[in-house]
């Protein structure tokens, strides 16, 4: 199969799974996901992909009833079931299946988990990226990495339409973060990050380049920034499961970046050998 669909031990072609109109993610959103790339038939970062969707559970109350093992063998059987070795890997957890009623659930209601892989391709990391920017109207939860995602959509289509490729979210004057995307910025050879609060989700493409650039001698700053300070910026740099290290050049028609291309190029490199060590242990 070239797109694999997964529910609750049901696997098939993708274009061909259904799924019951009172799962809870369909009328409430009621549920949370991960998403990572698979390369080698190997699941990059799984760990740390792990570690932030059982987080996510914990936050909205949801009962997860398999352990680490027993998911990771799932998702494993759809890498399996995918005729091409690399793609994207996707998964949710909604509460479960029951007539609408805002409450939770009854206790003997089981959490409903749904599974695809899909054929992607990583984003090549000397693509740039335009963006516009969005007042970020947002709920208060954004650390969660929740199903419900409405806003996302909308800022997402706003900038395809303006010809780009993100749009950066802003409370007031903060930077927040992208609409499926996390954003950081170089200033003075720093490599800065908005802080990883309830008003941003924690990236795992945004751990790793912390910590490659720590590897690398790269200071790292952890703090709010304006978008006065992003438009100075020595360089923009987009962040995502499907872009690891992407330059952004413009920002609402304005030209962004491009001052420091020797630390910019250093992450990029040094997350490319990081992703093919941890797609391929054999070497």
């Amino acid at each position: 199969m070239k797109n694999v669909g997964y529910y609750n031990g049901e696997i098939g072609p993708l274009e061909e799974m259904k799924i019951p109109m009172l799962d809870r993610a369909v009328y409430f959103g009621d549920g949370c996901y991960d998403a990572t790339t698979y390369a080698n038939n190997r699941i990059f970062a799984l760990e740390d992909h792990l570690n932030r969707f059982y987080n996510s559970c914990k936050m909205l109350e949801i009962p997860f009833p398999l352990s680490r093992e027993e998911l990771t063998a799932e998702l494993q059987k759809c890498i399996d079931a995918n005729e091409e070795d690399h793609g994207m890997l996707y998964w949710q957890c909604s509460r479960g299946t029951g007539m609408r009623m805002h409450n939770f659930l009854p206790d003997d209601v089981k959490p409903n988990l749904m599974i695809f892989t899909v054929p992607c391709e990583l984003i090549p990391l000397d693509v740039t990226f335009r963006l516009i920017s969005m007042e970020d109207t947002r709920f208060l939860h954004c650390n969660i990495k929740t199903l419900n995602l409405i806003p996302s959509v909308i800022a997402y289509q706003r900038c395809i339409e303006a010809g780009c490729q993100e749009t950066v979210f802003h409370r007031g004057g903060r930077v927040t973060e992208c609409a499926h995307s996390n954003i950081l910025m170089i200033k003075d050879g720093v490599l800065c990050t908005p802080p990883r609060d309830n008003l941003i989700l924690p990236g795992i493409t945004l751990k790793h380049l912390l910590m490659l650039a720590e590897k690398n001698g790269i200071p790292t700053r952890e703090e709010a920034f304006t978008m006065d300070e992003l438009k100075e910026a020595d360089e923009v740099i987009i962040s995502s499961s499907g872009g690891l290290c992407i330059a952004a050049v413009e920002l609402d028609g304005a030209p962004i970046g491009g001052k420091d291309p020797k630390t910019l190029k250093t992450l990029q490199d040094e997350y490319e050998k990081y992703y093919y060590a941890d797609t391929h242990p054999e070497g």
